[in-house]
C-alpha cells in the first residue's frame, strides 16, 4: 500500500524538529552578526547610550516604523500620528498630540511589551493579551473576531481563487490539541533562548516560522508571529533601545515573504529556504539602518566643522538636504539649476553661493563639468568609498 506524503509540513513525522543546510545558513549568519556588530559600535559613536532622551527618540523612530509596516504587510493603513502619539506617551517623550484611538494605543501597548519587555517570559496569557491589544475593537464592530481568544472549530486555511476551484495556500493544524501544540512552542522558546547550540538569529527565524504555522488566532497571526521574532531579535542584542526593525525590510519583499512561507510550509521539517530568506531580509535591515547612521554620523562631523563658517540659510538649507540623502537628497550631487530650484534665488546667486561653499571646503565640484557641473559634500563622497 502506498504511503501519501505529508501535504503540510505540521503532518510530516519529524514536526516539529526543524533542521537546515549549514552551509547555506552560514555565511548569512556571519555577514549578519558583522553588520549587526558595526551597527552597534557606530549606535555608540553617535552618544545614544549617554541620553535617555535620546534613546527614547530612537526607540520611538524604530517602534514607529516596525507598528505601521508590520500592519502594512496585511494591507492595513495606520493612522501615523495616532500611533507615534501613543507611543511616544508611553515612552515619556512630550510629542504634538495626534487624534487618541484605541487601536494605536493597543499597537503600542504590544509592540513596546514585545521589544521592550523581551526578559518577560513568553506564555499563553501573554499572547492572549497581545491579541486584544491588537484588536481592541472587535468587540464593538460588526467582525465575528474573538480578541484574546485561540481560534475555533472550522478549518483555518488560506484560500485564493474561484469559489468552485479555490486554491489552497496554507492550512493551520487543526484546532483539536491546538492549546497542546502552543505550550510545545512557548516551552522551545523561552528554554531555547539559553541553548548555547542554537544561533539567536536562527532562534529568531525559527520562532516566525513556528507560531505562524500554528495561526492560533483567526486573524493578527503574521503580526504577532513578528512581534515574536522581534522579541527574540531584541533578547539577541541586549540593547536598551532598537536600531532596527525588519518589517519594513519584508514590507519591500511582501511578495517574496509570503512565496517563501507557502514554500516551506508544503516542504520537509528543512526550515534552509526560510532561513535563508529571513537572514538575507535582516542583513538588508542592518545595512539600510548603516546607511542611516552613517549619514547621521557624517552630517554631525560636518556641522561640528562649518557651524561657524558664516553660511547663509540658503546655503544651509541646501547641505542638509545633501546631508540627509533619501529621495529628497540629491544622490548624484546638485546642479545649480537645482540649487535654485530649491532655494528660490537667482541664477547669478545659485552660481554665486555654490562657488561660495566651495571655497570654504563645504562642497567639492563632479568630475562632470560645463552646464552639467554637479556639487557634493566630500564627507560624502569619502563614505561611499568606504562602502
Amino acid at each position: 500500500m502506498t504511503v501519501q506524503a505529508p501535504r503540510w509540513i505540521w503532518q510530516h513525522h519529524d514536526w516539529p524538529r526543524f533542521t537546515w543546510q549549514a552551509g547555506e545558513i552560514q555565511p548569512r549568519l556571519q555577514k549578519c552578526w558583522r553588520n549587526l556588530g558595526i551597527l552597534l559600535g557606530r549606535s555608540g559613536a553617535l552618544g545614544l547610550g549617554d541620553e535617555q532622551e535620546a534613546e527614547a527618540k530612537t526607540a520611538l523612530d524604530t517602534l514607529l516604523q516596525n507598528i505601521v509596516t508590520s500592519s502594512a504587510i496585511e494591507g492595513e493603513r495606520l493612522n501615523v500620528a495616532s500611533v507615534r502619539s501613543s507611543l511616544a506617551r508611553q515612552l515619556g517623550i512630550e510629542e504634538p498630540d495626534g487624534p487618541p484611538s484605541p487601536r494605536a494605543e493597543g499597537m503600542a501597548e504590544l509592540m513596546l511589551d514585545a521589544i521592550l519587555n523581551s526578559d518577560s517570559p513568553l506564555d499563553a496569557e501573554r499572547l492572549l493579551q497581545w491579541h486584544r491589544w491588537l484588536f481592541p475593537d472587535a468587540e464593538s464592530s460588526l467582525t465575528e473576531l474573538r480578541p484574546g481568544q485561540w481560534r475555533g472549530l472550522e478549518p483555518m486555511q488560506v484560500v485564493s481563487g474561484r469559489m468552485d476551484r479555490p486554491r489552497v495556500h496554507f492550512e493551520a493544524p487543526p484546532r483539536e490539541g491546538l492549546e497542546i501544540e502552543i505550550d510545545r512552542f512557548l516551552e522551545w522558546f523561552e528554554s531555547s533562548r539559553h541553548d548555547p547550540a542554537l544561533d539567536p538569529l536562527i532562534r529568531a527565524g525559527m520562532a516566525h516560522f513556528w507560531f505562524v504555522t500554528l495561526h492560533p488566532f483567526e486573524d493578527g497571526n503574521g503580526r504577532i508571529a513578528r512581534a515574536i521574532a522581534d522579541r527574540a531579535l531584541a533578547q539577541a542584542d541586549q540593547q536598551s533601545i532598537r536600531l532596527y526593525a525588519m518589517s519594513a525590510a519584508i514590507l519591500a519583499r511582501r511578495d517574496d515573504y509570503y512565496r517563501c512561507l507557502e514554500a516551506s510550509q508544503r516542504g520537509t521539517p528543512d526550515l534552509t529556504a526560510w532561513l535563508a530568506w529571513f537572514l538575507d531580509t535582516l542583513d538588508a535591515t542592518l545595512l539600510d539602518v548603516l546607511d542611516r547612521v552613517g549619514r547621521t554620523l557624517v552630517k554631525a562631523r560636518f556641522w561640528q566643522r562649518f557651524r561657524m563658517a558664516g553660511l547663509l540659510p540658503a546655503q544651509i538649507k541646501v547641505l542638509n538636504r545633501l546631508l540627509d540623502g533619501g529621495e529628497r537628497g540629491f544622490e548624484q550631487g546638485i546642479s545649480a539649476s537645482q540649487y535654485q530650484k530649491v532655494t528660490k534665488v537667482s541664477k547669478a546667486t545659485a552660481t554665486r553661493h555654490l562657488a561660495g561653499l566651495v571655497e570654504k571646503g563645504c562642497l567639492v565640484r563632479l568630475s562632470a563639468g560645463g552646464r552639467s557641473t554637479r556639487y557634493q559634500v566630500p564627507e560624502l563622497l569619502r563614505q561611499e568609498e568606504d562602502q
